[in-house]
């Protein structure tokens, strides 16, 4: 049977708000081998203030013990990038113009009713890394998506078994995608032997991919699509790489295209093309199974419950077995 890749095209917060930008993003993406365009449905009002994160923790031999992000630059950051309910339907109406699947990703258990409701061509949903192991809000995407796309970093393998079961308990179908959640990752981190680990628990595996654009391309990309990813999701930008937050590891229109090209292959001419034209391939690849890194670990503690649901005056976090609808 013939694969089918799948290009994840991720705009993330490069349209820094702009509808117009956002149109153009859209646009840009579809043209240059995108089958899936997402977004993130961020709420700034969904940012949760944490004490411990406001100063950060740093032990006296200088090891951090937890990251510095104060909440209010933070929020009125996110503020400036709220994307409405209106722009969501503009974002599926545009996706359906320039005929790509729209998707996009919930931070926040309270927001999953109106997300579900909205008319996706597919009912398909990404989940981040950080709500891997949320299974309760694992649970309430099935009553309303069919398929989940679950990145898998940060997160320690019984968790991601945990995951599988609640997806397969509630019969609908999910994909992982190998993750590491450091902003940007090296080559030497991308352990791409995980993809094929990661089969054991579902046939529909990829990668989402962090490292820098500027330094490294789109290699670890072109390697994981040689190694037999069905989905690889990049961050997208139309902006130059100092415009906006995650404008350094988001490819361009140009490079979209050529992992598009690149797809179009047959495996074994991608593999020969990642081994005769990219000489760091055995250090991409690393061992299936890992050790998370002490900055994997710090980025895990802050961004697991950096959103959550506001209900009845108290915070509830997405893991946390609470009714909040």
């Amino acid at each position: 049977m013939e694969r089918m890749l799948k290009i994840i095209a991720e705009v993330c917060q490069n349209h820094k708000g702009e509808r117009g930008i956002l149109g153009e993003m859209i646009h840009a993406a579809a043209e240059n081998g995108a089958d899936y365009v997402k977004m993130q449905s961020i709420f700034s009002e969904d940012l949760t203030p944490r004490g411990r994160f406001e100063y950060g923790e740093t032990e006296n031999n200088g090891v951090v013990k937890s990251i510095k992000r104060p909440y209010r630059p933070e929020y009125e950051r996110l503020k400036n990038l709220d994307i409405s309910e209106e722009d969501h339907l503009f974002f599926i109406e545009e996706c359906r113009r320039y005929n790509v699947v729209p998707i996009t990703a919930v931070f926040s258990r309270k927001r999953i009713p109106f997300i579900g409701s909205l008319p996706w061509p597919e009912k398909t949903v990404k989940v981040p890394s950080y709500d891997c192991a949320s299974l309760k809000m694992l649970d309430e995407l099935c009553e309303h998506f069919d398929h989940l796309i679950i990145s898998t970093g940060a997160t320690f393998d019984e968790e991601i078994e945990q995951a599988a079961n609640i997806v397969k308990s509630k019969g609908k179908q999910f994909s992982f995608l190998h993750c590491v959640t450091s902003y940007p990752n090296t080559l030497e981190m991308c352990n791409l032997a995980r993809i094929g680990w990661l089969t054991q628990f579902t046939s529909q595996v990829g990668w989402s991919d962090h490292t820098l654009v500027e330094r490294d391309g789109i290699k670890a990309a072109k390697m994981a699509i040689a190694l037999g990813a069905e989905l690889v999701e990049r961050h997208f930008t139309i902006l130059t790489k100092d415009e906006t937050k995650d404008g350094p590891v988001s490819i361009t229109p140009k490079l979209l295209k050529e992992l598009s090209e690149f797809g179009k292959f047959p495996r074994y001419r991608q593999i020969e093309i990642v081994k005769s034209e990219i000489p760091e391939w055995q250090t991409m690849l690393g061992v299936p199974q890992r050790e998370m890194t002490h900055k994997e670990m710090l980025n895990r503690d802050y961004y697991r419950g950096r959103f959550a649901s506001y209900v009845n005056g108290e915070w509830i976090y997405n893991w946390e077995e609470v009714l909040i609808y």
